[in-house]
């Protein structure tokens, strides 16, 4: 296909030998006309440095041919070898954070590589989804554009894990017809899969073993017996809190604890690096790391792979999965599951991980948000004719009212970049905010030991916090907010902590509204209205906030203090999905009202749970807000924003967890009647007397009367 000049998509397991499909022909054809050009994009930079060299391997044979030039490019690239890569290097591996702000804005000085560009690979497909795939979308909308004003026209080649539909988010990413390549016939060494459900410790209330002690007991069994072990964690703070756990038991064994490593983003590069090669080495004998280590860095043969929860898709369970055994050798793979609607769903359904399809990956290019900032990049790189497209949106509008803000004007029938501003540096592709805060220890002299994103700083570097690194503590001493500064001393610490955060709902403008029917057998009968409640989507305005902190200590997960806290408000317009209860069916049940907002804060922690099933999303994906009379002197505490009509009504918020939405919330209400359903089957076959993790939530955060009160409220919807 890609030697026939079609565009082209490989879908293989990890460690199938997929990138000799792109590496084959675009050597090949350099060694036939040498002034060819290549493009490889990869998620990250460590994952470009990791591919570089295995391609001088490939290179340095073909000396004999023909002098191959393969460079990085990215924020590391010293500036004096920046000219260099740009007028020798056939081939320049780099990732789309630097073609969006370093490559495309700067095109002139790149015109060799444009005007022989043969070939565009996209490497780790699957990675590129949600906001990260929208924007890249439109960096190759970008791409094209120049592209064909230095008279090129690449060949796309795309390389990707097991997803559903890699033909779609191929076509959806490049803009172009795709060819699918899908037949693995790569050797695999033999895995052995095993799901874990903790032992039910208290059957009363549901209540099951730690998922992170059997976590660690199952890690630590491996590495007693000299294996090679994985862990994967769901968030930053489960990884350095099972980090912490694996080096106080290995301290006995060869190696000690130095041989346990964590490994996260916010790491500094040279610390990644560094437990890389440990890792490829055989020095480090454990890793706990978040879905850091899922793409595929060259990490070695590892043995075992330990996950403590469901990675929340098929696909990243089978991409982690693949991270141990990567070079034919036996292998095996357990997923710790934890009391969560979902791992236990998984468990009691192994059909549905091991037969079932994987996920969509879904990415949503005309975004409006999105799109407005790639067409001023757009403009600034190039004007824009008269008759051209860039995307679905009416081009021509959106650069009208852009003329009306002083960014582009008309001139000699061309819209003209005329803003003195860098659009590029404007753009975060990855999150809300491309500013990184920087963590400095300020124990001897001032280091920076890591960075945490904007999104993650309020709610990991608040004053008081415990930060984590490889198990080592650290109390946050100031936060300095506009400065993107947290200063840090070293502590030893019994607990970490834990932030409190609060979410306010506030609807823009309702698209859509489906009424629930009260018609079903043991409905609530003496309501007058008929319509117990109605499922809608529309715009809202997403306001979080973090309130607070507990201080939970290491092992017994006691909460041993706590404390205020106030921080800026972040922000966001998205699209939601919302149930939102009638007062008259509230009012109706017989239960006192803490009971009934206990039940309708059960509901929603349901809802969710079967909406991420029915969505086939990522946990991320999606976020939860609930709001009711019961919670307003909250809100007006939490937020500048006062409650709005809509709040009269207890409302169940599921939004889509991205600025201006990436396509859930409209599905998810036209499941709106069986999304009702399941979640009442769910809770009616939870064996549970009260209320557990595995239906409404653990009866200590949602009270003794959560799962009888939701269920009255669903009976009522029915």
């Amino acid at each position: 296909h890609v030697l026939a000049g079609r565009h082209v998509v490989t879908i293989t397991p990890t460690a199938s030998g997929k990138t000799l499909c792109y590496n084959g022909p675009v050597l090949s054809h350099i060694l036939q006309d040498h002034s060819t050009r290549a493009l490889y994009l990869f998620p990250t930079k460590a994952l470009a440095q990791d591919q570089l060299a295995e391609l001088l391997t490939l290179t340095a044979r073909l000396e004999e041919h023909a002098s191959i030039g393969a460079h990085t490019y990215d924020g590391d690239t010293p500036q004096d070898a920046r000219r260099a890569v740009r007028g020798r290097a056939h081939l320049v591996l780099t990732n789309p954070d630097m073609l969006h702000s370093g490559i495309l804005p700067h095109h002139p000085r790149w015109a060799k590589l444009f005007e022989n560009l043969r070939y565009v690979v996209i490497d780790e497909l699957h990675a590129y989804r949600g906001v990260f795939g929208s924007h890249l979308a439109n960096i190759l909308r970008r791409l094209k554009r120049v592209c064909a004003h230095y008279g090129s026209a690449p060949v796309f080649i795309c390389s990707s894990a097991t997803i559903a539909n890699p033909k779609e988010l191929a076509e959806g990413l490049t803009g172009e017809a795709v060819e699918l390549v899908a037949r693995n016939g790569a050797p695999r060494g033999e895995k052995i899969f095993v799901l874990v459900n903790p032992p039910v410790v208290n059957p009363q209330l549901g209540i099951r073993r730690s998922y992170v002690a059997e976590t660690r007991r199952v890690a630590t069994m491996f590495l007693k017996r000299r294996l090679q072990v994985i862990v994967f964690a769901q968030s930053r703070l489960l990884t350095e809190v099972l980090t912490t756990y694996l080096k106080d038991a290995c301290r006995r064994l060869p190696g000690g604890a130095e041989a346990i490593r964590g490994y996260r983003g916010g790491y500094l590069p040279v610390r990644r690096r560094d437990i890389e090669r440990g890792l490829r080495a055989g020095t480090v004998s454990g890793v706990v790391s978040t879905s850091a280590l899922e793409l595929g860095i060259d990490i070695g043969a590892l043995d075992v792979c330990v996950m403590a929860g469901y990675p929340g898709t098929v696909a990243a369970t089978w991409q982690r999965a693949g991270r141990a055994g990567r070079r034919n050798t036996r292998s095996a793979a357990i997923m710790v599951a934890s009391s969560g609607p979902i791992d236990q769903f998984i468990v009691q359904h192994p059909d549905y991980f091991f037969e079932g399809s994987p996920e969509h990956a879904l990415i949503n290019p005309d975004n409006l948000q999105i799109l407005l900032d790639h067409i001023k990049c757009a403009a600034f790189e190039l004007p824009f004719a008269p008759d051209e497209q860039f995307g679905q949106e009416d081009l021509q509008a959106v650069l009208g009212l852009l003329r009306e803000e002083g960014f582009v004007d008309l001139v000699d029938d061309a819209w003209h970049w005329m803003h003195e501003s860098y659009p590029a540096d404007a753009v975060s592709l990855r999150s809300v905010s491309s500013d990184n805060f920087v963590v400095v220890d300020v124990s001897d002299e001032t280091t920076i030991i890591g960075e945490v994103d904007f999104s993650a700083a309020t709610s990991t570097l608040f004053e008081q916090a415990i930060y984590l690194v490889e198990g080592k503590q650290y109390q946050v001493d100031r936060l300095e907010f506009d400065r993107r500064k947290a200063y840090v001393r070293p502590v030893d610490s019994d607990y970490y902590t834990d932030a409190i955060t609060y979410t306010k709902v506030t609807v823009l403008e309702e698209f859509d509204r489906l009424h629930a029917l009260r018609d079903a057998p043991g409905a609530v009968a003496d309501l007058e209205d008929a319509d117990a409640a109605a499922g809608c989507h529309g715009e809202v305005h997403v306001v979080s906030r973090v309130v607070g902190f507990k201080k939970i200590k290491f092992y017994t997960n006691e909460n041993v203090g706590s404390g205020e806290l106030d921080l800026p408000e972040q922000e966001m317009h998205t699209t939601a999905y919302w149930l939102q209860l009638s007062r008259g069916l509230v009012d109706s049940l017989p239960f006192a009202g803490d009971d009934r907002r206990d039940g309708i804060v059960g509901l929603g922690f349901a809802l969710r749970q079967v909406a991420q099933l029915l969505l086939m999303c990522d946990r991320h994906d999606i976020g939860l807000a609930i709001h009711g009379e019961e919670s307003r002197q909250v809100a007006m505490r939490a937020s500048t924003s006062p409650p709005t009509a809509e709040e009269e009504e207890p409302t169940i918020f599921v939004y889509d967890n991205y600025p201006g939405g990436i396509g859930f919330s409209e599905p998810l209400f036209g499941l709106h009647y069986r999304l009702l359903a399941d979640t009442r089957a769910l809770i009616e076959r939870c064996p549970c007397e009260s209320g557990c993790p595995a239906c409404v939530g653990p009866v200590g955060e949602t009270g003794p009367r959560a799962k009888a009160v939701a269920l009255a409220l669903l009976l009522g919807l029915a």
